[in-house]
């Protein structure tokens, strides 16, 4: 017997966070001797992560929950245990092993799963796009947070940049307009995990990984302001013309909407990876 939408999605949630309660606890003792607080630590901050997927699912109208999304939840269950591996390393507490940077590549390469599946069954949309472009935006918070013990409290700036662009969003409507395709955009943001999962890589010389990271963030940041100047321009242009489009003026919790990409993801931008229609 089929079930209703809202039931799967609840329980395809449910089963996504036990799903992480389960590896996330078994991972952080096998790459921690020590566990205690920083176990619980590191449970809230992958806690966090699972939170904020499942509530971008749970919230959709009507509620439904695509294959593709199914393969996105299991890479925001990897990018959780992800992110309670980090919690030591972000303390300074152990560096970030082998482990750490085999689950964040098998997250990272995963981006290019989900759109393949969102393509083969046709389910592509903004919502799941919305989920996409937040679990790419958690993976690379995670691995800036796990870079800092070695790389210093700068890689933070790579991290945190989409969100900060996405709660200007909420100061400056014009940030919520919407920005053309771009493949360089793209590149940008495929280049940021792959430069942590470099520098983190054990064996990375130091002075390798700080060129990569200062790379990324240079660029990011270049990408960010070229995209401000974009949204600036349109709203000045839709004032002189007419009132800005419907798709334009919709909010989404944490962004705004693209045109002419395959998906409309939130912050109006790709600033992090993927290739999910959905």
């Amino acid at each position: 017997m089929r079930l209703p939408s809202r039931r799967r999605a609840l329980m395809d949630a449910a089963t996504a966070m036990a799903g992480f309660l389960v590896a996330g606890t078994w991972l952080f003792a096998v790459s921690h001797a020590e566990s205690g607080l920083l176990l619980y630590a590191g449970l809230g901050a992958g806690a966090a992560v699972m939170g904020s997927a499942v509530f971008t699912i749970l919230r959709r109208r009507p509620p439904l929950i695509t294959p593709a999304d199914r393969v996105t939840l299991v890479r925001a269950v990897l990018v959780a245990c992800c992110a309670a591996m980090a919690v030591p390393a972000f303390l300074g507490a152990s560096v970030p092993g082998m482990l750490f940077i085999a689950v964040g590549t098998v997250a990272f390469l995963l981006d290019a799963v989900d759109g393949a599946v969102a393509r083969y069954f046709g389910c592509a949309s903004p919502a799941g796009a919305r989920l996409d472009v937040q679990t790419d935006a958690a993976l690379v918070l995670v691995l800036s947070c796990a870079a800092v013990g070695s790389h210093g409290p700068w890689v933070l700036a790579i991290g945190l940049m989409w969100y900060l662009f996405a709660v200007a969003g909420w100061i400056r409507p014009a940030l919520r307009g919407t920005l053309t395709a771009s493949r360089l955009r793209k590149a940008i943001g495929a280049y940021q995990p792959f430069a942590f999962l470099l520098a983190l890589a054990p064996g990375t010389p130091h002075g390798i990984g700080m060129a990569a990271l200062a790379l990324a963030l240079v660029s990011l940041s270049a990408s960010f302001s070229r995209d401000i100047v974009e949204l600036e321009r349109n709203l000045i242009r839709h004032s002189r013309h007419g009132p800005l489009d419907s798709m334009a003026r919709r909010w989404y919790p944490l962004g705004v909407t693209r045109q002419g990409d395959r998906h409309r993801g939130p912050a109006g931008r790709r600033a992090f990876p993927t290739s999910k229609g959905s």
